[in-house]
C-alpha cells in the first residue's frame, strides 16, 4: 500500500497543468519507475500525485511532410525502441534505451520522465542531447518550446517550472540525416546497472573530412553535457590514430568528473576518454566510413 495523500487523474494536458499548479507538493506520475520507487521508501514530497497516464496523445511517435519527427513525452523505452521511425532515423536513440534497466522497466519507463527527473545519469540524455532535441512544454502561460541544451541545470534539476508539463520531443532533420551515431554505456553491470559513465557521439563526414561531429557525456559533470572543446578538435579534420588522440585529450578540459562510491574521478576521467575515441570510432563505422 502507497501512503498516497492526494491523487489525481488528469483527464486532459489542460487538466493536468492546472492541478501542477495548483498544488505546490504534485508530482508527475507517468511511467512510475522512479516516483512509485521513491514513494514506497517513504521519500518526502511524493504522496502528492497527478497521473497522466490517461492522456493517450503523448504516445504518439511520429514524422511529418518536412521530416520533424515527434515523440511523446509518454511514450515508453519500449514503444521507442520498436517505433519504426526510431529505428530508421535515430538508431543511437534506440540503441541508448535498450541499456535501460531490464523489460520491466522499459516496458513502462518513459523518455519524459528519464529526461525531466535530472538525472545525470539518464541513458536517453546522450541521444537528446546529440540528435539536439527540442523539448515542447505546456504550463500556466500557454504552450513553448526549449532546446535540450541549457534544460539541466544541476543534479536532479531543470528549468521546469511548477505547472510545467513536458508534451513531446521533435527532433528536426538536420540534426538526424546524414549523421552515423553510436552510444556507450559503462556500467558494473551492463542495463542492470546506473551507468559509471554514458558517452554518445554522431558524425557527418563530407568525403574523408569531417564535416559535423557531436560529442555528448552523462555522469561526466553535474548535468549531461556536450563537448565543444572536442568536438571543434574534430571539425574539418581527416580522421586518423591522431586526430583521435587530440579529441581524447580535449574532451578531457569539457568533462568535471567527480569521485562517489562508483567511481574515483581519476578512473572516470580514463573511462571518458577511452570512451570518445570508441564511440567516435562506431558513429563513423555507422556512417561508412572507416578509421
Amino acid at each position: 500500500m502507497f501512503p498516497i495523500e492526494n491523487y489525481h487523474y488528469a483527464e486532459s494536458v489542460e487538466d493536468a497543468v492546472q492541478r501542477l499548479a495548483a498544488d505546490k507538493k504534485a508530482k508527475i506520475l507517468a511511467g512510475g519507475t522512479d516516483v512509485l520507487v521513491r514513494l514506497h521508501e517513504g521519500k518526502e514530497g511524493y504522496d502528492h500525485l497527478v497521473d497522466i497516464n490517461g492522456l493517450d496523445e503523448l504516445k504518439e511517435i511520429r514524422i511529418d511532410g518536412q521530416g520533424n519527427i515527434f515523440i511523446g513525452s509518454r511514450a515508453t523505452f519500449a514503444e521507442i525502441i520498436s517505433s519504426d521511425i526510431v529505428r530508421q532515423h535515430l538508431p543511437m536513440l534506440a540503441q541508448s534505451l535498450l541499456t535501460i534497466g531490464g523489460p520491466q522497466v522499459r516496458n513502462t519507463g518513459t523518455m519524459g520522465g528519464n529526461i525531466c527527473n535530472g538525472a545525470v545519469s539518464a541513458d536517453s540524455a546522450c541521444a537528446a542531447l546529440v540528435y539536439e532535441f527540442d523539448l515542447h512544454i505546456q504550463g500556466t502561460e500557454g504552450k513553448r518550446v526549449q532546446s535540450i541544451h541549457g534544460f539541466h541545470t544541476g543534479p536532479g534539476r531543470t528549468i521546469l517550472q511548477r505547472g510545467d508539463l513536458l508534451t513531446s520531443f521533435v527532433i528536426r532533420p538536420e540534426n538526424y540525416i546524414g549523421f552515423g551515431a553510436s552510444y556507450i554505456k559503462y556500467a558494473m553491470r551492463g542495463a542492470m546497472d546506473i551507468a559509471t559513465i554514458g558517452c554518445g557521439a554522431a558524425i557527418k563526414m563530407n568525403g574523408a573530412k569531417v564535416e559535423t561531429f557531436k560529442l555528448a557525456f552523462t555522469v561526466a559533470a553535474p548535468t549531461p553535457i556536450r563537448c565543444r572543446t572536442a568536438e571543434n578538435t574534430m571539425e574539418g579534420a581527416t580522421i586518423s590514430e591522431e586526430i583521435l588522440q587530440r579529441l581524447a585529450d580535449a574532451v578531457a578540459t569539457d568533462v568535471k568528473p567527480r569521485t562517489s562510491w562508483r567511481a574515483s574521478k581519476e578512473f572516470r576521467l580514463h573511462i571518458i576518454r577511452t570512451l570518445a575515441k570508441k564511440v567516435t570510432r562506431q558513429a563513423l563505422d555507422n556512417q561508412g566510413g572507416a578509421c
